[in-house]
């Protein structure tokens, strides 16, 4: 007796209950924050190019802090190393949600979306090294354009007023989740300075007493607090980015929840961070990196410099080409099928808003090229590179709104009003069907 066919999954159908809900918490708050990034990112650019640019060279050059425990930085440097801090714990967090109960619980689920987020790392660094190295420029800038920023996508989706359905939306968000592992750890392998091995293992030591402190269930922000603080300056003076302490601590929270537990810990600090990482520590970073010249000579050097074409063809074309190839491909060799509702062209659509790297990619750009001057073109590459991506990107989606119109009303649509869309309840899987909230 032959074996029955094995069934095959829906690729982009419709979310999970309790999937739903946590991805529409988490997007709500990247889309407000992502609003306040565009607002703050146009107040630095428009600032750096006014007759007062002075006054805001001066003003991100300022020095303060702690001399004698190494952490006397500028006003840029604790914006990058201490607030984005804030931003990589909640990466982590949602990096271990997405683990524990979200799309990247089982290889047979995880499986797309990283294989997708993957080719969308690889292919625009391996383009940046192709036309850095045709051009005879450096490579060093292999990494800045391999990172999605989806507060940005999300916020440019908010002033697009589209009604992208939740499923295009939640694969947008795992394959930014997955870029930010990735960026981690690319940032705490390549851009290390001198090691402190010292420094290394009392920051380590804190993460394990972090660790510790969550398994035996202890409360209280008087304990972890501190101990975060130390741990983020002792890994700061180890010589390793000071975010990988932040992503560290966000892998280390508990994000299941104990017996009578109305909220994790992750979940709890996560509600506490998010608008703060959202809302003021990204803006803040944004405000202090985004601020570069734009002349008529520094656009054209962008198209004609190896590096900084290289940021733009990466994000550009490396990114849409990476996460579609790569999207297609892994849906073949898992023999998922795709949601009959959409098409490949909005699979497209998504790689192409993809495109958009901000935040990590400014980051990434300050580490690969210590020099001022050159900075600032590689900051100028990735904002044309964003821009270009974003104009792409709209018309893509626009000419499909209709669709996602349509998708949207049926999956919100609640007749009865009792805060369950209809199409769970019509599904079987709302709240009161056996194992939707596991």
């Amino acid at each position: 007796m032959s074996a029955a066919p094995r069934e095959r999954s829906t690729f982009l159908g419709l979310l999970p209950w309790p999937e739903r809900k946590a991805v529409a918490q988490a997007l709500r708050t990247e889309t407000v924050g992502g609003l306040v990034l565009l607002v703050a990112a146009v107040v630095a650019l428009v600032w750096a190019n006014t007759p007062w640019s002075d006054v805001y060279e001066e003003i991100r050059d300022v020095h303060f802090g702690i001399p004698a425990l190494g952490l006397d930085l500028s006003v840029g440097h604790w914006t990058a190393d201490g607030l984005l801090t804030v931003f990589f714990l909640v990466a982590g967090i949602e990096l271990k949600r997405e683990l524990v109960v979200g799309e990247l619980r089982t290889p047979a689920t995880a499986a797309l979306p990283v294989i997708a987020a993957v080719c969308g790392m690889a292919v625009p660094a391996a383009l940046y090294a192709a036309t850095a190295g045709a051009g005879g420029g450096r490579l060093d800038g292999w990494a800045v354009p391999m990172a999605t920023d989806i507060a940005f996508a999300l916020a440019f989706l908010a002033v697009l007023s589209t009604h992208l359905p939740s499923a295009l939306r939640a694969f947008l968000l795992t394959l930014a989740v997955v870029d930010d592992l990735g960026a981690i750890l690319i940032i705490a392998i390549f851009f290390t300075s001198d090691l402190d091995f010292l420094a290394l293992g009392g920051a380590f030591a804190g993460l394990g007493v972090f660790y510790v402190l969550q398994r035996l269930r202890v409360t209280g922000w008087w304990w972890y607090v501190p101990l975060g603080v130390a741990t983020w300056a002792l890994m700061y003076n180890g010589g390793v980015h000071a975010t990988v302490a932040g992503v560290a601590m966000g892998l280390i929270l508990r994000t299941t929840r104990d017996k009578g537990e109305a909220a994790s810990p992750a979940e709890r600090t996560s509600h506490l961070l998010h608008p703060v990482s959202a809302g003021v520590a990204v803006p803040l970073f944004a405000l202090f990196a985004a601020g570069v010249g734009v002349s008529g000579a520094a656009l054209a050097q962008v198209f004609t410099a190896p590096e900084p074409l290289g940021v733009v063809l990466g994000l550009v074309v490396g990114k849409t080409l990476g996460i579609f190839a790569g999207t297609y491909l892994a849906a073949r060799f898992t023999r998922a099928r795709l949601n009959p509702d959409l098409a490949w062209a909005d699979v497209l659509a998504l790689a192409v808003l993809a495109g958009i790297g901000f935040t990590v990619a400014l980051l990434i750009g300050e580490l690969a090229f210590p020099d001022p001057a050159d900075a600032e073109h590689i900051k100028a590459a990735v904002l044309i590179g964003s821009l270009l991506a974003a104009g792409l990107a709209a018309v893509l989606i626009k000419r499909r709104n209709g669709i996602y119109r349509r998708l949207y009303e049926e999956e919100t649509l609640d007749e009865d009003a009792n805060g369950i869309p209809d199409i769970y309840e019509r599904a079987g899987t709302g709240p009161a069907a056996p194992g939707a909230d596991r």
